[in-house]
């Protein structure tokens, strides 16, 4: 999809009094902006054409947790999402790498956690249409069209961005929401780190025979895995990880040959697989930085965490950035701080570096326990989902932290969070460790 924001009125030569200026119109920039704007921050946005995939549409989905969900719910886009997106009631992992020491079996349930249902399955084409329509309606949030941000320059107290229509934009504090390559934060001199695995994505969607019954499956494989994921009825998402070689030959596959293959490797699992979606094809790498605020930039999405898609993580973390940011600048407001200041971002950093590095080097653990061919590490591995299959508290335990990290819940993120923020308390002030 094209996000084709709404021109004419918005062609100002500035952010006029806009606290924020968020760059980037994808999902995470969407949600960053609205979240500012539902925390009272008045935010502009600027916003290019988002096409993850080229001039094609966004094939992929998002297995949103319920923190996420929340967040969706309170800037008001749930209710137009809700009916196209389908629940995750269990996930279930399934040791497929054929070596001598197999892990057993591993189901987590949602009511486990005490949830009806982990979070939702969400195609992220819809996702990016429903929040880029609220953000053309939301108060104390100007859109302003863009084909793209070309420079950015920070100053000592505002940073300005030039567009690529010639116009400029400032404000106190940017969002850099522009993705992996982001020329905000190369702006800010916030250094990154990034990495590339032997592996590429091949992602689709497929109908089957047997129903799924909410349960997310992930066959763990040599290579990498294969995980499917519910869509509403009988039909499911696909991420398939491959050796590049490999994934470019799935990806050569006619659709007969692509659903037999589906077929081989759900073993059975779905029945028979019927219609299959047109495919995409990503390289996997991973990116974090070393800090995620510096000179009145603050990392958002992309721009600040690539991760795997590997137990479905990415884009919780880009909207718990957005919720947490979104505390961390109203509470600045309230108390009459510079909303860009070090202070500010300083404090925001504190609180996602937790949050990110411990996801990422997670999820990179266990990728690679299956890319290496050491047997203690199979071993270790084999060893630690034993243990998970039979210690019910530490399970539990860790099923609740998959969804959303106890250490700290963003206002947004809560059960009645618009609520609190409407009462004029501050989205910061009264957030706090769940």
């Amino acid at each position: 999809m094209v996000l084709n924001l709404a021109v004419g009125s918005f062609m100002s030569r500035n952010a006029g009094h806009a606290s924020a200026l968020v760059i980037g119109g994808g999902p995470a920039g969407l949600a960053a902006a609205l979240a500012l704007a539902a925390a009272g921050v008045p935010v502009t946005l600027a916003a290019g054409p988002h096409r993850p995939g080229g001039q094609d549409r966004d094939r992929r989905t998002a297995a949103l947790f319920a923190g996420s969900v929340e967040l969706l719910r309170n800037i008001g886009v749930w209710d137009d999402l809700e009916d196209q997106c389908a629940p995750l009631k269990a996930i279930q992992l399934i040791d497929d790498t054929g070596r001598l020491f197999r892990a057993p079996e591993v189901t987590f349930r949602a009511e486990e956690a005490g949830l009806d249902a982990f979070g939702y399955n969400v195609p992220n084409d819809a996702l990016v249409t429903v929040l880029a329509a609220r953000a053309a309606g939301t108060p104390g949030l100007t859109l302003h069209p863009t084909a793209g941000v070309r420079n950015v320059r920070i100053s000592a107290g505002s940073v300005m961005a030039d567009l690529a229509e010639g116009d400029v934009l400032s404000a106190p504090l940017v969002v850099a929401a522009d993705g992996r390559n982001s020329i905000a934060r190369d702006a800010s001199g916030i250094t990154v780190e990034t990495w590339s695995y032997p592996q590429a994505a091949v992602v689709t969607w497929f109908t089957h025979q047997r129903a799924h019954d909410g349960i997310s499956t992930e066959f763990h494989r040599t290579v990498g895995p294969f995980t499917t994921v519910p869509m509403p009825g009988r039909t499911s998402s696909l991420v398939w990880v491959e050796e590049p070689r490999e994934a470019e030959r799935i990806m050569a596959l006619s659709e007969a040959e692509f659903r037999r293959a589906i077929e081989g490797r759900l073993k059975g699992l779905l029945g028979s697989v019927g219609e299959a979606g047109p495919r995409a094809m990503f390289p996997l790498s991973g990116l974090t930085p070393d800090v995620f605020g510096r000179n009145r930039v603050a990392l958002v999405g992309e721009s600040g965490h690539v991760i795997p898609p590997i137990g479905a993580q990415g884009l919780n973390l880009g909207l718990r950035d957005a919720a947490t940011l979104a505390d961390c600048v109203s509470e600045a407001i309230v108390e009459g701080r510079d909303p860009g200041g070090s202070a500010v971002l300083d404090r925001y950093s504190a609180l996602r570096a937790p949050d990110v590095n411990g996801r990422i080097t997670a999820v990179d653990i266990l990728n690679r326990t299956l890319l290496s061919p050491y047997l203690p590490v199979h071993l270790l591995r084999g060893l630690g989902l034993h243990v998970l299959n039979l210690a019910g508290p530490l399970r539990r335990r860790i099923v609740r932290e998959g969804v959303q990290p106890a250490a700290y819940v963003p206002v947004l993120m809560r059960s009645g969070g618009l609520d609190v923020v409407r009462a004029g308390r501050g989205a910061a002030a009264v957030a706090s460790p769940a």
